[in-house]
């Protein structure tokens, strides 16, 4: 009884915490004594032994999913691991694991730490954890990783189809925030920001420094991939180029107290010299906000493919029982009021997804030296490149684990010597749709999807024996289409294949090597800091 009493506590606390006084307090009160009374008859009479705590976890969640992907409810496991995501430390196997039906994959392991010592590679599927089978196992199966320092666990895992059982010692996991810098041609620094943790500002000013002592008198700042993370901390990478009193966002809210201006505070490092900011369609939020805030400044000139466009701001809020509420609670703007969020939640197409804002919806803005710039859609970069851009078809290859299997195919069947040795040849690509074909790759574009509609809508009106011909050849029509689009957008393709293989043999370490000397966006960052002529007339 009081794990239920418990339950209907924190649904009251969500309730009032997302809602407040902004709709009728009666109506409120009345939703929550019906859900309450519901509860209690489904837990009381139900057929089959309920699990009340389960139960309430998928009602909150479904509720959450209604409003936007970024709004979620915690339990304490999940609120200890932002706490050490935001941190930058925690102890463990020391490895990123992708969990998904069930099954925990090893996505990353971290050079020099327990998994990477312990002989587990990316690919490798976790079958057991101690004398726990992970598929058995009705929580997350993945905090049994984590555990004291220096204390053992044992982990049979699945490679290449076959079961292989490793001893490892969990230790202290520093999470870098920025894990590369390096002086390039004598005079150009390039720093790697990766997430924007507490330590991301401190990390790019020591680097920055290092680098101007060793000759820099430009810099790249890397924000690819970066999904972001503090605003506090993007506010104060800012800061490290822009001066003292600068705006930088703006959050604007439904709710008045959530309404406010983030601006620097501190004297830069340096406010003249030259930087170009990288960014794909993985950079996110925090790092969106940085690159945003230096383009509407005419700071920095910014490189590669439309960043991700997360343009909502999300706040913790403690519930009961040391589970928390993340709330989305505004919207930020960049300095010349744009607003780059992508997807518009409050419009759901006809299977409940997001809508994403038209180039028709594009408002145009205007930076400090008078550049036309736009919102709704990310940042669009000054300058843009072919690598860095993420269509569709990439997006399913992404979502599908498409080109994160074909890595691990490939490592298994190629030697690699040396970074600069490796070259993914037409035959690799040509292997590549081959394997896509084996998988069953699924891409399902916005045509087909209307085209179903249409056909369900003929065979409701007796049509369907009449046009099924034509159906028919619309449906080839598409189908290479879709062939095609693999060859079209080989190049962001070959480009997210190439970075994955590449850290496969000589971790994220030997990937940073290998960019610095092939990647498109850095030799064409390099190019424009080399030509200041170019540069100025960028922003100007």
């Amino acid at each position: 009884m009081r794990k239920r009493l418990s339950i209907v506590a924190i649904v009251s606390v969500l309730f009032f915490s997302t809602v407040g006084f902004k709709s009728d307090f009666f109506e409120i009160a009345k939703q929550i004594e019906i859900f309450t009374t519901l509860f209690k008859e489904l837990n009381m009479n139900y057929v089959d032994e309920t699990n009340p705590a389960e139960l309430m976890d998928t009602a909150i969640n479904a509720m959450l999913e209604d409003l936007d992907p970024y709004t979620h409810y915690w339990n304490e496991q999940e609120v200890q691991a932002a706490r050490i995501n935001n941190a930058g430390e925690y102890t463990g196997i020391g490895a990123t694991v992708g969990i998904k039906n069930n099954k925990i994959t090893i996505v990353e392991p971290y050079k020099g730490y327990p998994a990477d010592e312990a002989g587990l590679k990316a690919g490798d599927e976790i079958v057991k954890i101690g004398n726990i089978t992970v598929a058995d196992f009705d929580q997350d199966a993945g905090e049994l990783l984590n555990g004291a320092p220096n204390s053992k666990v044992e982990l049979t895992y699945k490679r290449q189809e076959k079961l292989e059982t490793t001893v490892l010692t969990r230790g202290a996991i520093e999470i870098k925030a920025v894990p590369y810098y390096k002086l390039l041609d004598g005079n150009i620094g390039y720093i790697v920001l990766s997430q924007f943790n507490r330590n991301a500002s401190g990390e790019t000013v020591k680097a920055l420094k290092e680098l101007k002592e060793a000759g820099a008198t430009k810099i790249i700042l890397d924000l690819r991939g970066n999904p972001g993370g503090l605003l506090s901390e993007a506010i104060n990478v800012a800061n490290i180029f822009v001066s003292e009193g600068e705006l930088i966002t703006t959050t604007k809210s439904a709710v008045e107290k959530y309404n406010q201006t983030f601006s620097t505070t501190r004297k830069p490092i340096d406010p003249e010299i030259p930087v170009v900011v990288l960014i794909n369609g993985r950079s996110a939020s925090a790092s969106e906000i940085v690159a945003g805030s230096l383009q509407d400044l005419d700071r920095a000139v910014v490189l590669g493919g439309r960043s991700f466009g997360k343009g909502l701001v999300q706040r913790p809020k403690d519930l009961t029982y040391g589970t928390q509420l993340k709330v989305t609670i505004s919207r930020y703007y960049t300095p010349s009021g744009r607003c780059i969020q992508a997807l518009d939640y409050r419009q759901r197409d006809e299977e409940g997804n997001a809508v994403r804002f038209s180039s028709e919806d594009y408002n145009e803005f205007k930076t400090r030296n008078g550049r036309k710039v736009y919102d709704a859609g990310g940042i669009s970069p000054d300058i843009k490149l072919e690598t860095s851009k993420y269509s569709s078809v990439t997006n399913a290859l992404l979502h599908q684990n498409a080109i994160f299997d074909y890595a691990t195919k490939y490592y298994y069947s190629h030697d690699l010597e040396k970074p600069e040795d490796f070259q993914f040849t037409q035959s690799d690509f040509l292997d590549f749709k081959d394997f896509l074909n084996s998988t069953n790759f699924e891409y399902k574009t916005a045509t087909e999807t209307e085209l179903a509609e249409v056909m369900e809508a003929a065979t409701k009106d007796g049509f369907d024996s009449e046009i099924s011909e034509d159906f028919k050849e619309i449906e080839e029509a598409i189908a290479k289409s879709k062939e095609r689009a693999l060859n079209e957008k080989k190049a962001e393709i070959v480009s997210l294949l190439t970075d994955e293989i590449i850290k496969r043999y000589f971790y994220k370490e030997g990937l940073y090597d290998y960019y610095v000397k092939e990647n498109p966006e850095i030799i064409a960052a390099k190019e424009i800091l080399e030509n200041q002529k170019e540069y100025r007339n960028i922003l100007d």
